[in-house]
C-alpha cells in the first residue's frame, strides 16, 4: 500500500513493535473513515484459530492464577507505562483506523492508562468477608479466585479503551483472555498486543498466550460465545447482537457483561443554566460523529426555556468544525463508513414524514473526501416520541421535544427500550434528587448538569433494559471476573449444626 494513511499507519505499527506480515499481504483490507482508503491489509482467523487461542489462554491462565494479585498488579502498572510511553502514537493509530479527532484519541488511550493505575491498586484490595457465625468455636469467611479464561468482543468506537477495562481487571484477578476486536479496527488491536507483550517480556513472570488476539468476523466472536473454557464473555456491540450471544451463553451457564446500545436522553427544566447546558448537549450528541453509545439522542426541553435553547443549539450546530479528525481544529471527524451515513439518512427521512423539522444532516466534504462519510449533525425538532425517536440510531441525530412538566418530561425519558446514560438539567435540588431516585431515571447512569457521555473509569459502566445489564470498569465490577467461596472453618472439637440440627450418631 502506497497511500499517505497507509504509510503512516504502517510506521506507527513498525514502531510499536508490530511485525510488518501481521497487517500487510493478508486477505482483508482495513480502511481509514478520514478518507476510505486501505491501511492494512491484515491477515484474518479462522475458528480453528480462536479455538487453539482459548486452549493457550486456559494453560496459560492455570500458572497465572498461581501469581500472588499484588504481582498481577505490577505487571498491570508496567503495561501501564507503555501505554504511557507510546500513548502519542497509539492514539494517532486510533484517529486513522476509527475517525477520531486526536484529542479523544488520546483521551482513549488515557481511559486505558487510568483503568491500569486503578486496576494495580486493585491488586491489593480482592478484599472477602469475615462473617459471624451462629456457631461456637467456628470461622465463616469468603474468598475471591480467578475465574478463567475472560472473551472480550470490542466494538470500532472505542477499539481500545474497552480491551482495557476488561483485560486490566481480568489480569490482576488472576485472568487469561482471548480478545475479538472490531473487524473495523484490527490495526489498532495488533498494536495493543504489541504493547502488552512489551510489558511481557519486562515483567517475565508472564505466559505469553494468556492474552489471546484474534482478527475476524462474526463466527469468531459465535466461537468465543459457544466454547465452554471461556467463563465470562464481556460484549460490546448493537442491542440485536445481544440478544443473540446472551441465550448461547445462558444455555451453558456463562457468564455475561453486555455493553449494548443506548437511546440516551437529556432533560433540561425551567431553572438549567443554558450556557453550562449546551455546551454540555453539544459535546453528548455530536462529539465521535455521534457514535458513543453514550451519545445524547433525545433532548426534552420546558417549553418556558425551548426556544432559547433551541437558538444556542442551532447556533452551535452551524459553527461546529467538522473535518479531517488529524486537523487539530476539528470537532465532528467522519462517520466509520458508508452504511453508516445510509442508516443515518433512512432515520432522517422518517423523522420528517413523522412532522419532524430537520437542520443539518447533509453529507460533506465529498470533493475533498470521495470516499468518506463526513456529515454535518442533525438537529431534529419532533412533535411527539414516534417510532423513529425511540429506536437507537447510531449516528448525530438529536431529536427535540418539549415537555410541559417534570412528571411529563420523566415519562418521556424512561418511555424507550433502552436504559443507558441519561441527564438532567437543572438547579432545582428537588427535582435533581427525582430524577436520580428509585422513581427518576431507569438508566445505568444517571448525572446532574453534566451530559450522559464521557463517563469516568472510577465508576461501574454500563446500562439496564437492551442496554444489556452488566457493568464493566470500576466500583466493584472486579467480582465478574471472580468466583466466590464461602468457607467455615470449626476449630473446636465439637460440632454443631446450623439452625439447630440434630443428627446424633454413634462413632
Amino acid at each position: 500500500m502506497t497511500g499517505e494513511l497507509a504509510q503512516e499507519a504502517a510506521e506507527i505499527l513498525g514502531r510499536l513493535g508490530v511485525a510488518s506480515e501481521t497487517f500487510q499481504g493478508g486477505g482483508f483490507e482495513s480502511r481509514s473513515p478520514i478518507t476510505g482508503e486501505p491501511i492494512g491489509r491484515p491477515q484474518f482467523d479462522d475458528a480453528e484459530s480462536a479455538t487453539t487461542a482459548i486452549a493457550d489462554a486456559e494453560g496459560a491462565f492455570h500458572a497465572w492464577r498461581k501469581v500472588p494479585a499484588p504481582s498481577r498488579g505490577a505487571f498491570v502498572r508496567l503495561l501501564a507505562e507503555e501505554l504511557r510511553a507510546a500513548k502519542p502514537e497509539l492514539a494517532r493509530l486510533v484517529t486513522l483506523e476509527a475517525g477520531k479527532i486526536s484529542s479523544e484519541s488520546l483521551g482513549e488511550v488515557q481511559e486505558m492508562i487510568d483503568i491500569c493505575d486503578f486496576a494495580g491498586g486493585l491488586s491489593r484490595q480482592l478484599y472477602g468477608l469475615t462473617i459471624a457465625t451462629e456457631r461456637a468455636g467456628h470461622r465463616m469467611m469468603e474468598t475471591w479466585h480467578p475465574l478463567g479464561v475472560v472473551g472480550i468482543i470490542t466494538s470500532f468506537n472505542f477499539p481500545v479503551a474497552v480491551w482495557a477495562w476488561n483485560a486490566a481487571l481480568a489480569l490482576v484477578c488472576g485472568d487469561g483472555f482471548v480478545w475479538k476486536p472490531s473487524e473495523k479496527t484490527p490495526l489498532t488491536a495488533l498494536a495493543t498486543q504489541a504493547l502488552f507483550r512489551r510489558a511481557a517480556a519486562r515483567f517475565g513472570a508472564i505466559p505469553a498466550e494468556l492474552c489471546g488476539l484474534v482478527l475476524g468476523g462474526r463466527e469468531l466472536g459465535e466461537t468465543l460465545v459457544d466454547d465452554a473454557r471461556i467463563r465470562l464473555v464481556s460484549a460490546t456491540g448493537s442491542t440485536a447482537m445481544g440478544r443473540s450471544v446472551a441465550p448461547r451463553l445462558a444455555r451453558r451457564f456463562a457468564r455475561a457483561i453486555l455493553e449494548l446500545g443506548g437511546n440516551n436522553a437529556a432533560i433540561v427544566c425551567p431553572s438549567a443554566g443554558l450556557d453550562l447546558a449546551v455546551r454540555a448537549i453539544a459535546f453528548a450528541a455530536m462529539g465521535t460523529a455521534g457514535q458513543r453509545c453514550t451519545t445524547l439522542r433525545r433532548l426534552l426541553v420546558h417549553e418556558a426555556v425551548y426556544d432559547d435553547a433551541l437558538g444556542r443549539l442551532r447556533r452551535a450546530y452551524a459553527s461546529v468544525a467538522i473535518g479531517d479528525p488529524r486537523d487539530g481544529a476539528t470537532l465532528i471527524g467522519p462517520l466509520i463508513d458508508a452504511n453508516a451515513y445510509r442508516v443515518m439518512q433512512e432515520a432522517l427521512d422518517e423523522a420528517r414524514e413523522a412532522g419532524g423539522v430537520v437542520m443539518g444532516g447533509e453529507r460533506l466534504l465529498m470533493d475533498r473526501f470521495p470516499g468518506a462519510y463526513y456529515v454535518r449533525p442533525a438537529l431534529v425538532e419532533m412533535p411527539e416520541q414516534v417510532p423513529v425517536v425511540r429506536r437507537e440510531t447510531f449516528a448525530p441525530i438529536l431529536y427535540l421535544m418539549k415537555h410541559q412538566d417534570f412528571d411529563q418530561a420523566l415519562r418521556m425519558h424512561n418511555d424507550v427500550a433502552h436504559g443507558l446514560a441519561s441527564s438532567i438539567f437543572t438547579n432545582d435540588v428537588g427535582e435533581a434528587e427525582r430524577f436520580l431516585s428509585a422513581e427518576g431515571s431507569d438508566c445505568g447512569v444517571a448525572n446532574v448538569n453534566i451530559g450522559p457521555s464521557g463517563a469516568e473509569i472510577g465508576g461501574a459502566f454500563g446500562g439496564e433494559k437492551d442496554s444489556g445489564g452488566g457493568r464493566e470498569a470500576g466500583s466493584d465490577c472486579w467480582k465478574t471476573y471472580m468466583r466466590r467461596a464461602t468457607n467455615t472453618i470449626n476449630y473446636s472439637a465439637e460440632l454443631p449444626l446450623a439452625q439447630g440440627v440434630a443428627f446424633d450418631v454413634g462413632g
